[in-house]
């Protein structure tokens, strides 16, 4: 089983399914579980794989036969879940700012709830009483993550019910005898600091008296993995000593299951997404390199500004000179300015790496541009899991009339 596949498969699989194209290698998505059920080992900590990640069903369908658990973040990924073979007591759902029929079709499917604000609450309550138990996601009023684009537990986040509303949520539990099983915070991403998750937990070892029917405290995902060499990421077994401690030292949280939702850890390092090169264009600022794509596939660095290492498939050993990546789409989608890389030509194969979290998830067709395909590698076998969109795919929907 190799977790890093090379470049001579890298390009086997670009000529055989055309570029653009995402590739995903099976091997490392399990070696990252692994990683986490040895960090974990024991049985009181539960992993749901944060399927926004990536929500292709042959990957779902590997992750489930991994032994992992699934958090969703829609009504559809909980249907693409259960379609995937989970069954509905291994899926949770977080909810987020959602109308009140998701979270009925949910409880009906038979998935766990976290519920993220008092309005849905009372709808919960109102409706069902105490017939269905639930999570109430809370937000701890704690700035973390790689970009505040992704930080989500700050004080000015619309994720969970602050904190302060505490009192109101009682009010909320009480008045319809409501049973919170599960108590869940989500600081945000790229978070390399174990120490950030038992801030979190200080918070809601002062809430967790407050819930006796309480059975489980979710602390999110967030792991941070490294893009260029040197990152600082975090340690997955620091992390496990310092919760598992944390947990330990007070009596009210010994007997609760801690569960963990990571997405990016699981996912991000598995993926490759290879283009070709278009044209080359000099100009007095730079040479820019134009590939087959744009942030119509990969929105990361636009949005993120995120640094995805980038390598020459076609000239790894060419001479080294500054490089600025761009797209083929009308806007500006600058994947990187002045990178060193080995001599680029037309139609050479470039490859972006740590691909496989929001890539393909986030991907659009915008210009009417096709979205790419995917293929998965297990055990060194490459096969389709996605084809390339169509002119029909562009078209399905839509209703020409007569104006």
């Amino acid at each position: 089983m190799s977790e890093q596949l090379t470049n001579e498969q890298l390009v086997r699989i670009a000529q055989e399914f055309g570029t653009p194209v995402y590739i995903y290698n099976a091997d490392k998505i399990e070696k990252q579980y692994q990683r986490l059920r040895a960090a974990f080992e024991g049985g009181r900590v539960k992993i749901f794989y944060a399927a926004k990640a990536l929500t292709n069903l042959s990957v779902l369908r590997f992750i489930h036969k991994l032994g992992a658990n699934v958090d969703c973040s829609s009504i559809n990924e909980v249907k693409l879940a259960l379609q995937a073979g989970f069954d509905p007591s291994r899926v949770l759902y977080t909810s987020n700012g959602i109308h009140f029929a998701e979270i009925e079709e949910a409880l009906l499917l038979g998935v766990f709830v976290n519920i993220d604000s008092l309005y849905n609450l009372q709808k919960l309550g109102e409706k069902y009483g105490n017939r269905y138990p639930v999570g109430v996601r809370l937000r701890p009023n704690i700035m973390a993550g790689g970009n505040l684009k992704i930080s989500t537990g700050h004080d000015r986040s619309k994720f969970g019910i602050p904190v302060e509303q505490l009192g109101q949520l009682q009010d909320i539990i009480r008045k319809y005898g409501i049973r919170i099983q599960n108590l869940h915070i989500h600081t945000g991403s790229d978070i390399k600091d174990a120490d950030i998750f038992i801030k979190g937990i200080d918070v809601l070892f002062d809430i967790i008296p407050h819930f006796p029917d309480l059975r489980s405290i979710d602390l999110g995902g967030g792991f941070k993995v490294a893009y260029k060499d040197g990152d600082p990421v975090i340690n997955i077994e620091e992390l496990s000593q310092k919760v598992l401690a944390a947990f330990d030292a007070h009596e009210a949280a010994r007997g609760l299951e801690i569960w963990f939702e990571p997405g990016k850890f699981m996912v991000s390092e598995c993926g490759y997404l290879i283009t070709s090169v278009n044209l080359l264009k000099e100009t007095a600022a730079t040479t820019f390199v134009s590939i087959n794509s744009g942030f119509n596939h990969l929105i990361r660095p636009m949005f993120y500004d995120a640094y995805h290492r980038i390598e020459n498939l076609s000239n790894p050993g060419g001479a080294v000179a500054p490089y600025s990546v761009v797209g083929n789409i009308c806007e500006t989608d600058t994947f990187a300015w002045d990178r060193p890389l080995p001599e680029v030509r037309e139609g050479d194969l470039l490859v972006f790496y740590n691909a496989g979290a929001y890539g393909y998830e986030m991907a659009s067709t915008f210009n009417s541009r096709f979205r790419p395909a995917e293929v998965i590698v297990r055990n060194g076998k490459a096969q389709l899991i996605r084809k390339r969109d169509t002119m029909e795919d562009l078209i399905r929907n839509q209703v020409v009339v007569d104006l």
